[in-house]
């Protein structure tokens, strides 16, 4: 397989930050990942090098990664028809990051608002160059496998078009290299709001309301029906006025593949407690499901190993034509 023989290529990745992945995590992208390995050469990576751009303990990393890596398997992508993959396995991800962070301007990088964000939220002064230039080590991972989509929400957009500008300042300046990646817009992805908190995206940073997939089923169950809605009775899909019962519906739509106006017609007449016990239900279906699998990898290590090494292998087959190429032409010398 050339660099450049292929039309559908995707890259995304999934940080080992939390014990568990979220149900907005699985709702909001996961699920697409599976789907896209019936459509495209798909490229998937538990991206553990951005996971140390903040504090961390690194026993915790390492077992994080794992689990990340189980959950993965768990849910579906499927190591046969997909690169399934830790960053850090890849050495190449690390190598091309210091080349275009060479062409970054320091005022582009300056101005993403990811990490803004973030070195306002640490509080502790101690921001990292890491957090500072991840963005490019993103552009990376995505460039070396020569992706032509990347699947992103709205806080990874400015992310990508910084990979887009990299990619085309590197072809212009010393010749045709990267694909330029264009941005891959998922139909029928959910978009899962806190439970407690539902007009917030759902996130790890927001536990009372954040629905943990490898949690105990009874503290799930509790939490979704402890999810804030509002003053009145009626089940009514209004993300503006009703987000809570709004965002109830769409987790149960997405699970039961019944449509948001089904289940308001289901819903006619009754109060909000039969819609959380039913969500509850759902949810907890799933999960029992999920950890089940996610625990059957992890009581095999050896298993897991040998498909972190087969994918690790299957993505290098990529990255090192695509690095030796880099490296040529921006005039290092290369080991006979």
């Amino acid at each position: 397989m050339s660099v450049m023989a292929h039309t559908d290529r995707v890259l995304s990745g999934i940080q080992p930050t939390a014990d568990s992945f979220h149900i907005g995590n699985y709702l909001g992208a996961l699920r697409s990942w599976v789907e896209l390995q019936d459509t495209h050469e798909a490229f998937y990576t538990v991206v553990d090098q951005h996971a140390i751009t903040v504090e961390y303990d690194p026993a915790e990393l390492r077992q994080r990664t794992l689990v990340s890596f189980a959950q993965l398997l768990a849910c579906g992508v499927d190591p046969e028809r997909s690169v399934l993959f830790v960053q850090s396995h890849v050495p190449e991800h690390a190598q091309l990051a210091w080349v275009l962070s060479c062409i970054t301007g320091y005022g582009e990088a300056s101005r993403m608002t990811q990490f803004k964000d973030k070195s306002a939220r640490d509080g502790t002064g101690a921001v990292s160059v890491g957090l500072f230039t991840y963005p490019v080590l993103m552009a990376a991972d995505i460039l070396v496998y020569q992706a032509t989509g990347v699947p992103v929400g709205e806080d990874q957009r400015q992310h990508l078009e910084l990979t887009r500008g990299l990619a085309q300042r590197f072809n212009a300046r010393f010749g045709e290299t990267f694909v330029v990646p264009e941005p891959l817009i998922l139909k029928d992805t959910a978009k899962i709001k806190d439970l407690q908190e539902p007009t917030a995206k759902m996130s790890k940073s927001l536990p009372g309301g954040c629905v943990m997939l490898l949690d105990d089923p009874k503290k799930i169950a509790k939490k979704i029906k402890s999810a804030v809605t509002d003053s009145e009775t009626v089940v009514r899909f209004d993300p503006e006025t009703k987000p809570g019962v709004s965002n109830l519906l769409t987790i149960l739509s997405a699970l039961s593949g019944r449509t948001i106006s089904e289940l308001e017609s289901h819903y006619e007449g009754s109060m909000y407690g039969p819609l959380k016990v039913d969500v509850a239900d759902a949810v907890v279906e799933f999960a029992t499901t999920y950890q089940s699998r996610t625990n059957e990898y992890l009581q095999d290590p050896a298993e897991l190993h040998r498909l972190m090494e087969l994918g690790a292998q299957k993505a290098r087959e990529v990255a090192t034509r695509t690095l030796a190429d880099v490296y040529n032409r921006v005039g290092f010398v290369a080991i006979k």
